[in-house]
């Protein structure tokens, strides 16, 4: 601290021995009191220390500008709760044409037009697959610090003497407040980049938001501190390079001071971050060499900072709070999960075991399915676990959409889950289920859980609304459950419920036989439609390697060969098509099918889930904006009102 002092104190031409007193200014060094230099250097040194108050105040006015966000929104989402009784169609002379009350009909109206314009993807060549809404929020903070990052300084020009060395002059300038300024901001949202990134959120527990939909914005703000920083270190270094003499004096001494060694560190640090961050890093070092590197380079970064200006610590304490915490209650998390009575009738540490079971595909990657059952609470249908699978490493976890109901008997829960082995610990998986199962006929693995995370994905849905199921591939994991749930309930008159799923084999078909044969069942009670769409046939269908009877083939054949649609008593019906081969990969016409289903609808709003390919859901997206109209909404044309509820984590 005192050579740091000391090396200011020179910089800004303070005299401790002629000074009465020193002028305290919080997150920067003490000022020296009366300024006893020449009138310029004492009119500059008043506009540093006045623009660093200023900007210390304005990052209080950020933070509390945020607060007041999360404050007003957790009121909000407490005080007028999604009620599903508030929205039911009901007859009533006080309420319009459509059967809504007013202000029933004024949100669904507002949230359609809403979604008409801000659910597409906004310039995907640099947002990459994002909504506009989240880039319309990154736009609006942007905007909020570059206003903060200027307002509040006088911008001027001094030309000051050296008195060590007569004839040489400084040049004093506001840019060296505001370089300050653009570093101030960047110790403020250190903080909020930890909380975007937590797993264990606090921004989700005030918004009811899943912790991923912030991703995005901590990657950009990420990008904007990496900006910041780069503008500070810039501004400096032409400052103590070229506008102070004597030079290179001045330079070797500024640049040879701890506190900038550590900032060149820090530099480095955040340079680095940002590249491994990118999706060229990622696809360089793989995802899990990134995840890793991630957590241990910012975390060494904050303690960079910390040793480049301690002054400013008053954000990076939380920062490092927020980052302890969210690891501290994942480990708690996990571990109460799995605090299980022992077979010797103990309480201690207990894996899950996992029934493995293999679906062959070396040309797309093989399926693996596993089912367990755990002694635990149930989860809501669209939370996600992340899945550790500890004979393959006990230093990875993967997030994983359960594709069964939450359902508690005799204490246990039961899951299903089904992967894709690509690479990584995904194929390592594959090739343990295949090594076991050519040893005997079922085969087993440890797993370790964390979670649930996510939200409720069916907390708002109405009796009367519409649902359609939409997936591609593994996805189906994310949309089944709710088909699961809505079949257990009681039937709605016309209402309409239909799954279209786009696999590449029929075969696929079989990763969800028991869950398919339960909603087969139930279409002819609650008028759903199942279409499943074949993309990429080629050969037959490989065997199953599980050890399964030669009847359960049987039964999946006959499940998958339907080729012509069976209508039930309500409209419901089951129908397979193959529409592509091996040398023409044919997707089903989304547009089509979901305008389809909108036009078709008796009554209610309709809710579109879909999980898949990153460009289905784009498409989707501008499909289902496309279908909404505030304007046809609020004059009682309830069609018009589509929402989508997609898994947004695309980069699993």
């Amino acid at each position: 601290m005192a050579t740091l002092e000391s090396h200011l104190t020179a910089r800004h031409i303070q005299n401790h021995s002629e000074a009465t007193s020193t002028e305290p200014h919080w997150g920067y060094v003490d000022r020296d009191v009366p300024c006893t230099s020449d009138a310029g250097s004492c009119e500059y040194l008043d506009l540093v220390y006045g623009a660093h108050d200023i900007g210390m105040l304005y990052s209080g006015v950020l933070w509390c500008t945020i607060g007041g966000i999360l404050f007003a929104w957790a009121v909000a989402r407490r005080a007028w709760p999604s009620r599903k009784t508030e929205d039911v169609v009901t007859v009533d002379s006080e309420k319009g044409a459509n059967g809504l009350g007013r202000a029933s009909r004024l949100r669904r109206t507002i949230a359609s037009g809403t979604r008409s314009y801000l659910l597409p993807d906004s310039v995907r060549a640099i947002f990459g697959r994002t909504t506009r809404l989240q880039v319309l929020i990154l736009a609006a903070l942007a905007g909020y610090l570059l206003i903060w990052s200027f307002v509040g300084i006088v911008y001027k020009t001094w030309i000051t003497p050296v008195k060590k060395s007569p004839g040489l002059y400084n040049t004093r300038t506001s840019l060296g407040p505001w370089a300050d300024r653009v570093g101030i901001l960047a110790y403020a949202l250190t903080p909020l980049s930890i909380m975007l990134a937590s797993r264990e959120s606090l921004l989700s527990l005030l918004t009811g938001v899943p912790y991923q939909s912030f991703n995005f914005l901590h990657r950009w703000l990420g990008y904007i501190i990496v900006i910041q920083s780069a503008v500070h270190t810039i501004g400096w270094t032409v400052i103590e390079v070229r506008l102070y003499q004597p030079q290179p004096t001045t330079a070797i001494t500024w640049i040879t001071q701890t506190y900038m060694i550590w900032g060149i560190v820090a530099m480095i640090l955040i340079l680095l971050l940002f590249g491994l961050s990118t999706p060229w890093g990622i696809r360089l070092t793989g995802y899990e060499t990134f995840r890793k590197a991630h957590y241990v380079l910012a975390m060494v970064y904050i303690g960079a900072c910390w040793g480049h200006w301690a002054q400013l610590s008053c954000f990076l304490y939380p920062s490092l709070l927020l980052w302890g915490l969210d690891r501290a209650i994942r480990l708690v998390r996990s571990g109460l999960i799995h605090y299980q009575y022992l077979p010797d009738g103990s309480m201690g540490f207990k894996a899950a075991h996992a029934k493995l079971t293999h679906f062959a595909d070396s040309e797309h990657g093989d399926v693996v399915r596993m089912d367990f059952a755990h002694n635990q609470d149930a989860w809501k249908i669209g939370q996600h676990f992340y899945l550790c699978f500890t004979e393959s490493s006990i230093w990875q976890s993967h997030p994983f959409t359960p594709l069964n109901l939450p359902e508690v008997k005799n204490g246990l829960v039961a899951h299903s889950y089904i992967l894709r082995a690509k690479k990584g610990e995904t194929k390592k998986i594959a090739e343990l289920a295949v090594k076991k199962l050519s040893e005997k006929s079922t085969a087993t693995t440890p797993l370790i859980l964390s979670g649930p995370y996510g939200e409720s994905i069916m907390e708002s849905l109405t009796p009367d609304a519409n649902v359609l199921c939409i997936a591609g591939g593994t996805g189906i994991t994310y949309v089944l459950p709710v088909l699961l749930s809505l079949i257990q309930q009681p039937c709605t008159r016309d209402r309409k419920i239909e799954l279209i799923w786009a696999v590449r084999r029929k075969d696929d078909i079989r990763w969800v036989q028991s869950e398919l044969d339960s909603i087969r069942k139930a279409s002819k009670t609650h008028c759903v439609t199942v279409n499943v769409y074949v993309t990429r046939e080629h050969s037959p269908s490989p065997s199953l390697k599980d050890g399964k009877t030669s009847s359960q083939d049987a039964s999946v054949k006959e499940v998958g060969s339907t080729s012509s649609a069976s209508p039930s008593v309500c409209g419901g019906s089951w129908e397979v098509q193959r529409i592509g081969d091996v040398d023409h990969n044919t997707h089903p016409d989304l547009k089509a099918k979901v305008n389809s289903f909108v036009d078709n609808t008796v009554r209610g709003r309709t809710v579109v889930y879909a999980s898949g390919p990153g460009g289905m859901i784009s498409d989707l997206r501008t499909i289902v904006a496309a279908c909404n109209s505030a304007a046809k909404v609020w004059k009682g044309n309830e069609r018009h009102d589509v929402a989508l509820t997609c898994d947004d984590r695309l980069e699993w």
